[in-house]
């Protein structure tokens, strides 16, 4: 996986080389984009998605990802499945909203490593085809920012080029696997094109994947001294609901009950005086729905 960073620029419109690509099907997407895809930290992120190009050009793929707040993408390669389709995948490192997106392009490099294998296969002569590909190399040795992954490129670059070589030799170096991850690793950025609109992912804590819930109304935990419960008498039962199995104590609203609306017991249209009404009543002179029930507590109860 590279995770070679580098800035964002979202709004450039594609090149001319670039129009020869043709991305489609992202996935995951919720709605087309319109709503967040969600992860928990760590969780694998699978991104797939269509990438074609016209006539029998190869192409490459790779992922790119980021925090939102972030202008420096990361990026991972994408493998092809067949039939058009590609994989990649990352694990978010950090809570909150990140972006992805599919990145694809025409691969020269690799159309010529395709065509120089089928041409020798046919027995035809491989000189010509052997010196385009040392342009392209030269190409992508000087787009690369790595010092030591363009000193590999232009050793590759010689030890193509020697005629002292065979051709068969000089062939079969044509086709080394890790030099053409080199330069596929620095495409021609004239020819890169970026799915649009960017992809949204909200990466949560693992609870957020399954908690089993428990709602408590702190009102039905009365003590000896009190006729109903506060907030501190509901801190005492934690540990009977976490030995129930519980994750998550969920409380109904604990702000101010409002006068209006106020409803009585059983839901009861009227409330009587010592009735303490519904909890979802808002509008009381004690405060609003940001504020805590006096008779529960404090908010640093």
């Amino acid at each position: 996986m590279s995770m070679r960073e580098e800035s964002a620029d979202d709004t450039a419109p594609p090149q001319d080389g670039a129009r020869r690509v043709v991305i489609e099907q992202l996935t995951p997407s919720v709605d087309g984009g319109r709503f967040a895809v969600k992860r928990t930290l760590g969780e694998e992120l699978c991104v797939e998605a269509d990438v074609f190009a016209d006539g029998h050009a190869a192409v490459g793929c790779r992922l790119l990802y980021r925090l939102e707040s972030s202008p420096l993408w990361q990026r991972a390669p994408m493998l092809p499945l067949g039939n058009d389709r590609w994989r990649g995948s990352f694990r978010p490192q950090q809570l909150g909203r990140m972006l992805y997106t599919v990145e694809a392009w025409v691969d020269h490099l690799q159309t010529w490593r395709r065509d120089l294998g089928q041409r020798q296969a046919a027995g035809q002569d491989l000189t010509v085809e052997l010196s385009r590909g040392a342009q392209l190399i030269v190409a992508a040795a000087a787009r690369t920012e790595n010092g030591a992954h363009r000193r590999r490129l232009s050793e590759w670059l010689q030890a193509l080029d020697d005629r002292a070589r065979s051709v068969e030799e000089r062939a079969a170096l044509a086709q080394s696997a890790e030099l053409h991850a080199l330069a596929a690793d620095n495409p021609d950025p004239a020819q890169l094109l970026r799915y649009q609109p960017l992809r949204v992912l909200e990466v949560d804590r693992e609870r957020a994947r399954f908690s089993s819930w428990y709602e408590l109304f702190p009102r039905s935990l009365p003590s000896a001294s009190a006729p109903r419960g506060t907030l501190r008498e509901c801190a005492a039962h934690l540990p009977y609901v976490a030995q129930m199995g519980f994750d998550v104590l969920y409380l109904p609203p604990i702000h101010p009950i409002g006068a209006s609306e106020r409803r009585g017991p059983n839901n009861r249209p009227s409330s009587g005086r010592d009735d303490p009404g519904s909890p979802w009543a808002i509008g009381s002179e004690a405060g609003g729905h940001k504020s805590v029930d006096p008779q529960l507590g404090t908010l640093q109860d």
